[in-house]
Order: structure tokens, then sequence, then C-alpha cells
């Protein structure tokens, strides 16, 4: 379906790469409903830190995912909604189980019922790599068993599993878009690539980290944004999942090590006990298989591979290294 001259509903548009979605369709001139968490503040996430002609294209909805009839309202006049809106933290999922049940099963409920409702054509529910646990094998597809090795993986195998159930039980038209480990400008610092550049941003030498022998694909944020516009506008994967992700794996030590010559520090790594996962619920390896967004949305990684990879560090490393933004993220210590 073309997305043009439909109003597209984003939740989580505060968010990291709900941001960057955001302005990117304002940018390419659609009609955006950015949905954000509400609080007494006023403040909208990152958007309040968006160039002011985005922020005067957008359409500002302060709700909560968990409240059926703000999700409901929200919705209304919108003929696509990208679903975003998430508990992403694995760290604080081993801390508060129930608030990722909530969030990320129950709000995806509410998304669906009223997509269901009031007819939206077309939804993109977000998923993530980790509900495929420790890859069983490489590189792994959209058929790789599901495995939840925390309370956060297993809040989204919920969540995507009602989404699927909701296409298949009264015709929803869902996408599942799965991203394998997206970084750039704006993640959290709790996250192992901002973690690193920051720490040598800051003037460390000795980075406080936590196990370094697992890897993963990471994915730069503009090249997720370009799958869930693909995947928007795309009539082949109604009721599928699909893969996005460099098609590249790498440990986080070598990660390091990247990252420490590219911003040419000399580094060594301290073990932070607070930064490991419990043993079997570390996922040991990550990499993906994305034939199948390559083959029916027509999308591939424009920062893939290795080199690609390094190229996306850099701007992630330059946006980082500017004392302004790093100041966003309030004094240097570990927040789960």
């Amino acid at each position: 379906m073309p997305l043009k001259g439909n109003r597209i509903l984003v939740t989580g548009a505060d968010g990291f790469i709900g941001s960057h979605l955001t302005e990117a369709l304002v940018k390419a001139g659609h009609q955006v409903r950015a949905m954000v968490l509400y609080n007494s503040f006023g403040h909208r996430g990152w958007l309040d830190h968006a160039d002011p002609a985005i922020r005067d294209d957008l359409d500002v909805f302060a709700g909560d995912v968990r409240d059926p009839n703000g999700v409901r309202t929200a919705m209304r006049d919108c003929q696509v909604v990208l679903h975003l809106a998430a508990l992403i933290a694995i760290p604080y999922s081993y801390h508060s189980p129930d608030s990722y049940v909530d969030t990320n099963v129950k709000g995806t409920l509410n998304v669906l019922q009223a997509a269901r409702d009031l007819g939206v054509e077309r939804v993109v529910a977000t998923s993530t790599s980790e509900v495929y646990g420790t890859a069983r094998f490489v590189p792994i597809t959209e058929e790789h068993p599901l495995q939840g090795q925390s309370p956060y993986s297993a809040s989204k195998i919920g969540a995507d599993q009602m989404a699927l159930a909701f296409h298949r039980a009264f015709g929803t038209p869902v996408v599942l878009l799965r991203p394998f480990n997206t970084f750039g400008p704006r993640q959290s610092a709790r996250a192992v690539i901002p973690a690193i550049i920051t720490q040598i941003a800051e003037g460390s030498r000795r980075l406080h980290l936590g196990a370094l022998h697992p890897t993963r694909d990471f994915s730069y944020v503009a090249d997720t944004v370009q799958g869930f516009i693909a995947a928007a506008g795309c009539e082949a994967l109604i009721g599928e999942e699909v893969n996005i992700g460099s098609g590249f794996e790498i440990s986080i030590g070598d990660t390091v090590q990247l990252i420490a010559r590219l911003m040419g520090a000399e580094v060594e790594i301290v073990t932070d006990t607070q930064r490991l996962r419990p043993e079997k619920s570390e996922v040991e390896r990550l990499w993906a298989d994305t034939t199948k967004a390559q083959r029916h949305l027509g999308w591939a990684p424009a920062f893939g591979g290795r080199e690609g990879f390094a190229r996306g560090l850099e701007k992630t490393i330059a946006w980082f290294s500017d004392p302004a933004n790093r100041a966003l993220y309030g004094p240097s210590r570990y927040v789960l």
C-alpha cells in the first residue's frame, strides 16, 4: 500500500528508534501522529530535541499504550500504525517483570484491538532479535525457534504471538518487524555501544562492561528506520515476521577494540558484575539472515558488514562525543 496520503501513527515516538523514524517520516512528507508517553512535565522525549520544523509538523498525542481508551483515541483517523512503544531494558525486566507484561503484551493487545475495531489498513509491530535467544544455527532465519531467556524476551514473544494471532483470527493486517541490535545517536547509555563510547569520551581508559564473548549483529538506526518504512508499504509480508540486521556478526570484545581504535584510545576492561546477565539468560550469539527482507521489501542495509558497521560507529561516536548530548544522560552511572 502507498504511504503517501495516509496518516501514520507512531507509538513510542519519543524513544530512540521511534524518534528517528518519526523524523524520517516527516522529512519524507508524511502525515504523522506521534504517540508519546504522558508525563506531567510535558516532555516529549527525544522529539523535544528534533529540528523545530519537524516538531511543527507533528501531531503529538500524549498517552500510554497500557490504556486501551488512549490507544483508541490516538489511532482514530490513522490508516497506518507503526507500533514501537515498549519497555526494552533487559536488566530492568529482571527487576520488574510484571511491568513488561503490561506494556509489551497488553500494550500490543490494545493496539491490535483498536486497529481491528477501527479498520486500520496496516500495523507494523516491533519485535526483537532477543526472541530467538542464543542462536541454534546461523545466520538466524525467521524460522528459528523462539526462546525466552529473559522476562523481556518472553514478553516480546507474547506480544509477537498476539500480533500473529490477530492476523490469523481476525485478518488484522499485521507485519512483524524483527530488528537486530539497533545502535546509533540517542540510544540509552545502558546499551553496550553507548556505554563504551561515553566512558571513553569522558576520559576513562578503564571501561566497566559486562560479558565480552557474546556476538551481536549490530544494525545502524537509519537502516532499521528504512526497514519500518518498507514494511509499512509491503503487502507480501502481512501476517509474517521479517528480520532486519546488518548481516555481520562481531563479539562485544572486538566491538570495544574497534571503537577504541576509532576514538584513538587504548583501553582496558573491568568486569562490572551488575552488567552481567544470569548465566542461562545471556544470549550468546546473534546473526541475522535478512534474505526475506531483501526479497520482499527491497531492503538492504546501507551500513552492512564490517565497513558499514564502522561508518555507523563513526556517526554514533560523533554524536556522543558532543558534551551537550552526553549531558542529556545525567551523571556517569549505570542505569537499568
